[in-house]
């Protein structure tokens, strides 16, 4: 079972999630809470993913992911929101969350996306990705290169780049003619060498590098 739990400050987007998550046979939501009680429902419920608003009165959700992120065993974090082009998104990816989730998703997106949660380790959306790991880091201030993108194989650099653009494993694996178990190992050694925590990080990383930039700029 995935051990959900929602953290949200409105009552009936935790409700909403909850009737839609937990008619999954395989999803479990642990209980849906405002910010105030999220640390307390973490370390006491050990979920295996959070879905975090990231705009919350009582305690705001970028605070919420910082502690999730000291913790020595996180669970897989996506960012809640109404906009795809919120500001705070970029933020929390900067911060470690594992994707992002619109509240107005599909209810049968919405089951696939936490499942990728936990076997993809992000949600990262080919439709949007671009726009929210690209458009808007291309706007913002230079952000250094991680040195570490030097570490990495020719293999590597180019499913980093497939990886960056929101595709699965399993695409990966079909366009690459790699088996997923070899995709798998290619994306864990990725992390490794880039010391990043989730496949969104490394998606920054490669764009920090200069490397979705197609005009080389």
């Amino acid at each position: 079972m995935i051990r959900v739990l929602i953290v949200d400050d409105e009552a009936l987007i935790r409700s909403g999630f909850t009737h839609i998550l937990s008619a999954a046979e395989d999803i479990e939501v642990v209980d849906a809470v405002s910010g105030a009680d999220a640390m307390d429902r973490v370390m006491n419920l050990r979920p295996d993913v959070v879905l975090l608003d990231i705009r919350m009165p009582d305690v705001d959700g970028l605070t919420v992911l910082k502690r999730l992120q000291n913790l020595s065993h996180p669970p897989v974090t996506a960012a809640l929101t109404t906009f795809d082009t919120d500001e705070y998104v970029h933020a929390a990816l900067r911060l470690g969350a594992a994707g992002f989730l619109l509240k107005d998703t599909e209810p049968e997106h919405l089951v696939y996306q936490v499942r990728a949660l936990v076997t993809e380790g992000a949600v990262l959306s080919a439709k949007v990705t671009q726009a929210v790991v690209a458009g808007y880091l291309e706007r913002a201030a230079e952000t250094a290169p991680n040195p570490r993108i030097e570490r990495l194989t020719d293999r590597e650099r180019e499913i980093l780049l497939l990886l960056a653009e929101g595709k699965s494993n399993g695409e990966i694996s079909a366009e690459l003619f790699l088996g997923l178990g070899t995709v798998k190992d290619h994306v864990s050694s990725i992390l490794t060498k880039l010391q990043v925590s989730n496949r969104v990080q490394a998606a920054l990383a490669a764009h920090d590098a200069g490397l979705l930039r197609k005009d080389g700029a």
